[in-house]
């Protein structure tokens, strides 16, 4: 299913990918998904993922693309919804305590660059940040309760995702987790990932290509696609992570394509030219 034209595609140098759902699950490449990158290398154009799985670093990123899949990235390509939330802590609490609910490669990120991050409830937090986290604890839950729950320290999360796809099916995200938070303290967080739309807006700074020349490809509508509109840039969801296409009918999130999957989407791409 196409919602615009084919010679809307023409134009397309800076391609903006989800990863989880939308180019890869797990440890497996979709069909259609290197060669995609190939045709974006030969046409002279730009990958970048804009993934809101805060869990690796962009260094981690780079040997996962090229030991899972074999492709060869660079850690500039990768901006990732932690990488977003380093970005505004260094902005706005670089001389701050952060509680951090987050993996422990998350907290080296922080400590890495510089930043004053705890695990535990403690005195002089300036503010609490909440990530995706495929170690959590229920004592992890609890302290970060606790925090919220006692102080008036703002409260952060890196993304709203319920659900991050996985092999078997899906398994809570971080949208899950601070739901979870929320109905014990009452307490919402201001989500720094995607639907945001400051993660376009720093690719096309980094990579020089207009709004006209980009298109963000997902599989999520209300985090994806949310994103791609708020940056008021075209918008591709493919239907091979959580978005179905009955969700189209009735959605604030409508994209400009739809197809059903990455080699469907390339297919559509090398006729447009």
């Amino acid at each position: 299913m196409k919602l615009r034209g084919d010679e809307n595609l023409r134009g397309k140098k800076l391609f903006l990918f989800d990863i989880d759902g939308t180019i890869a699950v797990g440890d497996t490449l979709y069909e259609g998904s290197a060669a995609l990158l190939s045709h974006i290398d030969a046409i002279g154009g730009k990958a970048y993922y804009i993934t809101n799985n805060s869990t690796k670093s962009s260094a981690a990123y780079v040997q996962k693309f090229r030991d899972a899949f074999g492709l060869k990235t660079t850690e500039e390509q990768f901006v990732t919804s932690g990488y977003m939330a380093l970005r505004f802590l260094m902005q706005q609490y670089r001389d701050k305590k952060i509680f951090v609910l987050g993996t422990a490669s998350l907290i080296r990120e922080l400590q890495k660059n510089g930043l004053d991050v705890t695990q535990q409830a403690e005195p002089g937090i300036g503010c609490v940040v909440a990530a995706y986290d495929s170690e959590l604890t229920y004592e992890k839950l609890v302290r970060i309760c606790q925090v919220l729950s006692t102080t008036d320290a703002p409260f952060y999360a890196t993304n709203p995702d319920l659900r991050c796809p996985i092999d078997f099916g899906f398994i809570p995200d971080c949208g899950a987790i601070c739901q979870m938070i929320t109905a014990s303290t009452g307490k919402t967080p201001i989500y720094l990932g995607k639907p945001n739309r400051q993660i376009v807006d720093f690719c096309l700074a980094q990579s020089g290509f207009s709004r006209e020349e980009t298109l963000v490809v997902g599989d999520r509508l209300y985090t994806d696609i949310a994103c791609g509109i708020n940056a008021q840039v075209d918008t591709c969801v493919v239907f091979t992570g959580e978005a179905k296409p009955e969700d189209m009918a009735d959605t604030p999130y409508p994209a400009d394509y739809a197809f059903d999957n990455i080699k469907e989407l390339l297919m559509h791409c090398t006729e447009a030219l």
